[in-house]
């Protein structure tokens, strides 16, 4: 394994797609955001509180900026996990080239770390929900994020050492994951903006996160083919 090589593709392929997720969101799903914001604000006028929009203006300006740089260091995590995991399973995982196998992976990924996650608790809009049980919320998010990754890890790890039925290991995943879905509670917050609104933030968000994970598999893939870093290194002798 050339490890510089290894490193230096997994991160850049995580800059890469991070980097237009936070690109691309711009355009698609931050409109939704300013019109939650905004209904906020007109909710936070009737009763009576003070907004200087001069102030608030600049403050979705640095959020703005801030989530650029905030979705490649995203894409650098989720890219150095993707990187370890592509490495480890890449000779077993299907397709004729490393961009098809990548692209798999991707998509495994993609279900287990957002699919099922937002399933059970959807995306609502930053303005949206009770700031009171944010610490809560969150909780409750990485626990069930954490339960998928670490399940479908364990269970691709013990289906390679029993060489477990192609079908056994999914549905060993499903029944954790069924498991968890009864177990950990629903969203506390009940959702007072508008459902349409909510439900375009959600589509938006889910088709940007799409996009990220297949990019994400077709760079490292692409980077795989070309750069080989399996290969190890030979030695010419005279």
């Amino acid at each position: 394994m050339k490890a510089l090589t290894f490193i230096a593709i997994t991160l850049l392929s995580g800059a890469i797609a991070g980097t237009i997720l936070a690109l691309v969101n711009q355009g698609v799903v931050e409109p939704f955001i300013e019109q939650a914001i905004e209904l906020e604000n007109q909710q936070a006028a009737a009763d009576g509180e003070i907004i200087n929009p001069t102030e608030l203006a600049a403050f979705r300006l640095w959020q703005k900026g801030g989530s650029i740089a905030a979705g490649a260091v995203l894409g650098l995590s989720l890219g150095a996990l993707f990187g370890l995991v592509f490495a480890y399973g890449r000779k077993i995982l299907p397709g004729s080239t490393n961009v098809k196998k990548a692209i798999v992976l991707a998509g495994i990924m993609w279900a287990v770390l957002y699919l099922v996650p937002a399933v059970k608790y959807p995306a609502n809009p930053p303005a949206v929900g009770d700031p009171e049980t944010i610490y809560l919320r969150m909780s409750l998010y990485v626990a069930i994020l954490a339960i998928s990754g670490f399940s479908a890890l364990g269970v691709a790890i013990l289906s390679r050492k029993v060489k477990m039925n192609r079908l056994v290991a999914p549905a060993v995943y499903g029944g954790i994951i069924a498991v968890a879905f009864v177990a950990l509670p629903a969203n506390p917050d009940a959702i007072a903006a508008p459902m349409d609104l909510v439900n375009s933030f959600r589509i938006a968000s889910g088709a940007t996160m799409t996009m990220f994970w297949v990019l994400l598999g077709a760079i490292l893939g692409a980077f795989w083919d070309r750069t080989k870093p399996h290969e190890t290194a030979q030695i010419k002798t005279a």
